[in-house]
């Protein structure tokens, strides 16, 4: 009896115990509770399950300078190949100045190139455009001072330009030198300019190589023009630069480029 009895009581414990736990659930639906737990996980610093998980990553920002280099480059390649050739046709004819040809005062035979420019300048002496040529002296050689002194003579580009024009028919008489050195197309003309306000010159053909042309025409107009003195640029007929095909010879595709950085440097700074 007394094994009966502890049975019994240890029976009704466990249905009193149980009967607790349903009561509990029915009044906690495990909804809620799943979901306070879930909340609490989150207040802690989980993640909870049912929010989306974005991906983790850098995110894309402006191209940088090295992109936009490398793709007008690109750009620029694919214009130039297949489009080169009136692109670089345009490059070269705007290099070329030249005015309609009428009686002057002057020829001015720019110094350079005195063999191409001193036939354009004996060509139109001979057609009675002007009664007076102009022949700078050009700054000599480096090392040309110790020839003198060793009793060397060695002939100047003015001395030979002026020998090529008596010997195309061109009276000395004709030709107006000066005995300063002359550096570049800006010292050039600055000494033609003193000569033609002495002289009263009022109109000057300049003769130069075609690709010279556009450059001494904005330095002899911005020199000149002021002055009332008109200008008229002659390109020579005997250079074989051809504005249609200069990019095929070194020699021309040297002097294009040379030309461009000197009209820039002159434009930037004097204009």
């Amino acid at each position: 009896m007394n094994l009966l009895s502890r049975l019994k009581a240890q029976l009704e414990s466990e249905m009193d115990f149980k009967d607790v736990s349903e009561k509990r659930d029915a009044g906690n639906p495990a909804g809620e509770n799943f979901r306070g737990e879930s909340e609490k996980r989150g207040e802690a610093g989980f993640q909870v399950e049912n929010e989306p998980i974005e991906p983790k990553g850098k995110k894309l920002g402006r191209p940088s300078l090295f992109k936009w280099i490398l793709f007008l480059f690109l750009v620029a390649y694919v214009l130039i190949t297949y489009y080169h050739a009136p692109f670089l046709t345009y490059l070269g004819r705007y290099l070329v100045v030249e005015h309609p040809i009428t009686e002057a005062d002057l020829i001015v035979c720019l110094m350079g190139k005195p063999v191409e420019r001193g036939l354009t300048t004996a060509d139109l002496y001979r057609q009675g455009l002007a009664s007076y040529i102009f022949v700078g002296r050009e700054k000599p050689p480096d090392g040309n001072s110790e020839l003198v002194k060793r009793g060397v003579h060695f002939p100047e580009e003015r001395d030979l330009l002026l020998m090529m024009l008596t010997g195309l028919g061109i009276p000395r008489s004709a030709c107006i030198t000066g005995d300063s050195f002359i550096e570049g197309t800006l010292g050039e003309a600055k000494v033609v300019r003193e000569m033609v306000r002495k002289r009263g010159f009022k109109s000057l053909i300049i003769v130069t190589s075609p690709t010279h042309t556009r450059r001494s025409w904005l330095i002899y107009r911005n020199l000149l023009e002021k002055d009332g003195t008109k200008i008229i640029m002659v390109p020579s007929g005997y250079s074989n630069f051809k504005a249609e095909k200069w990019w095929k010879t070194r020699e021309y595709v040297r002097e294009v480029v040379i030309e461009y950085q000197k009209l820039l440097y002159y434009i930037f700074k004097y204009f």
